[in-house]
């Protein structure tokens, strides 16, 4: 049994069955990959794959346990070799961090930049997509860290560490009704102008949602976005008022918007990180998310991951 076997097995079901495509992506030949699997099979004495002629078409019920064992394995193959990178090569190596548009554009950079300048040998990658997707690059192994609101507590393979809370604002053009309130905005007043506001996935939507539906009031979003910039682009064309992040308003960068705290309305989001509950983490993982977030130290982190441990044997 090789690990490069397993590698095909994982890789084969990861592409959806399809034999040219994990070929692909692992630069090999087809012909290579089913032989090689082809040999793992007679080796364990079962099927992994069931195929109809040369095509796979399903997974057998005891090769769905062997893809499990697979991914293990090779988890833990890689944790070995960042043992080995950790003594030899210190502060060299690769770090990825997957997150949602939002922190990627506001919270994170003043960590990246004070994490590059005390790693310059370290290739950090930042990969963004819905918090589903990055929890999922998390457990896949695809990145190291997961930074979002929504979504890591789903995941029973991620270990969750809070970060910080947070809260939203109205963003509205610089003459808009809105800012000649003399009292605190309130949910009813939101609800009578068109509003466009996070994809409901994103940035703690579903406590928007909640608010305004604990006061019986129907909002007309009228567009929704992933992304906070084009949020903006959209209030300041009229579309209507925003409902953003706090922390993605930039008063120099937003010229011609401007913003009233609604953080009195709405239910605080936090932010969390997420990581694979059996991942090996090197040691300049946990200065980046020190960086971050200040109050979780090394203690703090190995204290999450080890409590989570006996859950994957579940």
């Amino acid at each position: 049994m090789k690990l490069q076997q397993l590698r095909y097995l994982v890789e084969v079901a990861k592409q959806g069955l399809n034999v040219s495509e994990a070929a692909e992506k692992l630069h090999t030949s087809q012909p290579g990959i089913s032989k090689q699997i082809r040999l793992l099979e007679d080796e364990l004495g079962i099927q992994v794959f069931i195929r109809n002629g040369k095509r796979v078409v399903s997974v057998s019920e005891p090769g769905k346990e062997v893809l499990r064992i697979s991914e293990r394995i090779l988890r833990e193959a890689q944790n070995l070799k960042r043992v080995g990178d950790e003594f030899s090569r210190e502060s060299e190596g690769a770090l990825t961090i997957a997150t949602t548009h939002t922190q990627a554009r506001y919270a994170l950079p003043p960590t990246i930049a004070a994490f590059v300048q005390r790693y310059p040998k370290v290739r950090l990658s930042i990969k963004q997509g819905s918090p589903t997707q990055i929890c999922e690059m998390v457990v896949s192994g695809e990145a190291d860290l997961a930074v979002a609101t929504e979504g890591i507590a789903l995941y029973k393979e991620l270990a969750m560490l809070p970060c910080y809370e947070w809260n939203r604002s109205v963003v509205v053009p610089q003459d808009h009704p809105l800012l000649q309130l003399e009292r605190p905005i309130t949910l009813a007043d939101i609800a009578s102008y068109p509003i466009v506001t996070y994809d409901f996935a994103f940035a703690g939507r579903s406590k928007i949602n909640k608010a305004f539906a604990d006061q019986g009031l129907s909002p007309n979003v009228v567009l929704t976005a992933i992304d906070t910039d084009v949020i903006k682009t959209y209030v300041s064309l009229g579309l209507g008022i925003g409902i953003i992040a706090s922390m993605a308003f930039e008063p120099t960068r937003d010229a011609g918007l401007r913003i009233i705290d609604a953080g009195h309305l709405f239910e605080p989001s936090t932010t969390k990180i997420g990581i694979r509950k059996d991942a090996y983490l090197r040691g300049f993982a946990y200065t980046f998310v020190e960086l971050f977030a200040p109050h979780l130290h090394r203690r703090e982190v190995d204290a999450a991951l080890l409590a989570h441990d006996s859950d994957l044997d579940d």
